[in-house]
């Protein structure tokens, strides 16, 4: 899986995916924080999803800086992404994006393209179009197992999976 991970890394920049050098710098900021504004986390969910990142000014400004300092204080996956997607436009692929900010080491972005690429590989059964706290769940188990295997952290595996869907797709994504 190393070579399969450093292979698709290459590709990623070529992608239309999230850049992982704004999600550093979103993540930097969160942990010496210790939460993120609403502004920011604007900024995050426009880096994901451009059409509907306007929904997060929806969010109360206090709102937003509870829901993200606890994140950083719960232990369970489930719960981190739960807590996130119960803001005004976070759904799971887009509050993975603030959880692979926060601790690359741990959390990936995921999307459709990734759940695809874990299909293709065994990890996972079926296509998926949309996704909840329990899908991000099943995805990021055999992402960890990935990286623990490749030497790669679970946000590097998870930009490798995009960009080889990305690479092998035929057709359109939906």
């Amino acid at each position: 899986m190393e070579e399969f991970v450093a292979e698709n890394l290459q590709r990623y920049a070529d992608t239309q995916g999230v850049l992982p050098e704004r999600l550093d710098e979103f993540g930097a900021a969160y942990r010496e924080q210790g939460y993120l504004t609403r502004s920011q986390l604007y900024d995050v969910a426009y880096e994901s999803s451009t059409r509907s990142a306007y929904h997060v000014e929806k969010n109360p400004e206090d709102r937003c800086r509870e829901v993200t300092s606890n994140v950083l204080d719960v232990e369970g996956d489930f719960s981190k992404i739960q807590l996130l997607t119960g803001l005004s436009g976070f759904k799971a692929p887009t509050a993975s994006c603030v959880l692979a900010a926060v601790d690359p080491e741990r959390h990936a972005v995921v999307d459709t393209r990734v759940w695809a690429s874990l299909e293709r590989k065994g990890y996972l059964d079926g296509r998926k179009e949309s996704f909840d706290s329990a899908d991000y769940v099943a995805m990021i188990r055999p992402i960890r197992e990935i990286a623990a295997e490749s030497g790669y952290s679970a946000a590097e595996v998870g930009y490798a999976l995009f960009a080889h869907d990305d690479h092998v797709r035929e057709g359109t994504l939906h």
